[in-house]
């Protein structure tokens, strides 16, 4: 292809209205259909990273390959087209002026005002063309967070009424908005649309096609209107309906014509159909299990179901290769604390300890740990659960009864868990932990070589402290192996309990590898081991049952 074409994808009347979705499913259906597709997002807020957000504030921290912590929306753009990310598919305000300052200090503007427009706006173009410049793509996708209107979004919006200006038919804009229904009224309304469109034409932008998210369908009457008033083609009215899934998001898309429409508007070819034959399995499977397992994520941000969006994800994914849905509970570590753990755990078939920091919460995590290799259910801990499993290890079994990580206790007689050497001498928060892609040695007949079926494999971390190898050997010689080694800098990756059916700690975070395409062998593994747990339970049930009519009988 000649050039690359771009895409934005912006959001009127509320958040939340699903443009990462939106944005993913029609990378989707472009990819379908043969074209090179990335997906790239431009947040408005002044932070340079959402890597020291808290979760309540901004849900998930999504990691990329390259080491970078990015908004979680790259997760779905991941998870839907099986491409990785990197560092240059999401920017910040933060970024952007970081950028611009850094290059006016030193002298690059040759003295010049350093402006909004044309500087900021420049810097904003230059990233947003610097994917379809590095990776060849046909299309690059760009949302923008925030709603149009927000005066954080508006060089954002500037940027995009230049560049369709500059680059003409090789650009177009989609516009998310909201037709709500009111049931005093009994009517879908879309005057909320007509004044979103408005506020984009206040600002020199005229969107290409409207997307329009509604709970009910939108009758041609309705179309028509929203055609009318808003300056667009009929058939460039989207209907974006309340959907079961986010999976089928892409299907609701096709049946639109949303990828035939922006293919025409971009004059780019339309006879390849789109051959989404495996997307279609991979729902049937999804929505017609045989089977049902029961999974408890034990964290600390559970009142809000975006703060572990990847793991949540990720046992979807696992579930459709079992055959089987995962129901996840979510259950809070300080609850445990306060109340015990036999009420929360009794029935679960799988206990998951999710990753975190800081010290709330950690005792529960401990509590949920014993509790699964007491009772021989499958667990799984994740970066900061794989610590609290070796610090639940080490008293429990090791007899280390004040050990713990120094994260939470400097003064620890046993720090099982302790801060990365490279750690101990950085003093800024951002961007500093070990991020991104490290490879990890594991050992041949373990169960994490069973999972993987590999010896070296690659995998994504977000952390600082790491398993104490002065501990090592007593672990070992007690029952709880180290099976995967980052051999660079001689880092506990993995660690297991031989004698347990299935209790696996991982320091890194599978969870932002587990796509569609390609689910996560650590979370498909898991869940066959819940599947087999939940079997031999049930057994055990109907058999005490039998037993006990008998004796009641006799």
């Amino acid at each position: 292809m000649a050039k690359t074409k771009y895409i934005f994808v912006t959001g009127g009347v509320t958040s939340s209205l699903g443009k990462g979705i939106i944005s993913a499913s029609l990378a989707k259906l472009l990819q379908a259909r043969g074209f090179s597709v990335t997906i790239q997002k431009l947040d408005p807020y002044i932070n340079i990273d959402p890597g020291t957000l808290n979760p309540y504030e901004h849900g998930e921290c999504y990691v990329t390959e390259d080491g970078v912590e990015t908004d979680l929306d790259l997760g779905h753009y991941e998870r839907f087209s099986n491409v990785p990310t990197s560092r240059d598919n999401n920017i910040t305000t933060g970024q952007i002026y970081k950028t611009v300052i850094e290059k006016e200090r030193k002298g690059e503007y040759l003295g010049s005002t350093v402006q909004v427009i044309p500087h900021i706006t420049d810097e904003i173009k230059y990233r947003v063309k610097l994917l379809g410049n590095k990776g060849n793509y046909d299309i690059v996708i760009t949302e923008i967070g925030g709603t149009v209107g927000d005066i954080e979004s508006l060089p954002y919006i500037e940027a995009v009424r230049q560049m369709r200006w500059e680059m003409g038919n090789s650009c177009l804009v989609i516009h998310l908005t909201l037709v709500p229904y009111l049931a005093a009224a009994q009517e879908l309304k879309t005057k909320p649309t007509q004044h979103s469109v408005k506020t984009m034409l206040e600002q020199g932008v005229q969107p290409d096609i409207i997307v329009c998210r509604t709970e009910r369908p939108l009758n041609e009457g309705l179309k028509s209107k929203i055609a009318l008033f808003c300056n667009v083609e009929v058939n460039s009215v989207i209907e974006s309906i309340d959907a079961e899934t986010i999976y089928d998001v892409p299907l609701l898309m096709q049946k639109e014509k949303l990828d035939l429409v922006v293919l025409k508007k971009l004059q780019l070819p339309t006879e390849t159909e789109a051959d989404l034959v495996k997307w279609e399995e991979f729902l049937y499977k999804f929505k017609h299990p045989s089977s049902e397992v029961t999974i408890g994520l034990v964290g600390k941000y559970v009142e809000l179901k975006d703060a572990y969006k990847s793991i949540s994800e990720s046992f979807i994914h696992a579930g459709t290769v079992n055959d089987c849905r995962v129901n996840v509970k979510m259950i809070h570590s300080e609850i445990l604390e306060e109340h015990g753990v036999e009420e929360y755990l009794k029935d679960l078939d799988g206990i998951l300890v999710a990753p975190g920091f800081g010290i709330r919460g950690i005792e529960g995590k401990i509590m949920a740990i014993k509790y699964a290799r007491e009772n021989k259910i499958p667990f799984l801990g994740i970066c900061l659960g794989m610590q609290c499993a070796v610090i639940e290890f080490a008293r429990n079994v090791l007899g280390l009864d004040k050990a713990n990580s120094t994260e939470f206790n400097t003064k620890t007689p046993f720090p099982v868990i302790d801060m990365m050497e490279e750690q101990k001498m950085i003093s800024g928060l951002g961007g500093t932990m070990r991020l991104g892609k490290y490879k990890c040695t594991i050992t041949p007949g373990t169960k994490a070589f069973s999972i993987y079926n590999h010896r070296e494999i690659e995998e994504r971390h977000r952390h600082r402290y790491e398993f104490n190898n002065k501990f090592s050997d007593r672990f070992t010689k007690a029952g709880m192996i180290q099976s995967g080694i980052n051999s660079q800098g001689e880092l506990v990756e993995i660690v297991e309990i031989p004698g347990h059916p299935w209790f696996v700690g991982v320091q890194f975070h599978p969870e932002y590898k587990s796509t569609v395409a390609n689910p996560h062998p650590v979370f498909v593994n898991f869940v066959d081991a819940a599947k087999k747990f939940s079997h031999l339970r049930s057994e055990h049930e109907i058999d005490a049952k039998t037993s006990e009519k008998a004796s009641t009988t006799e």
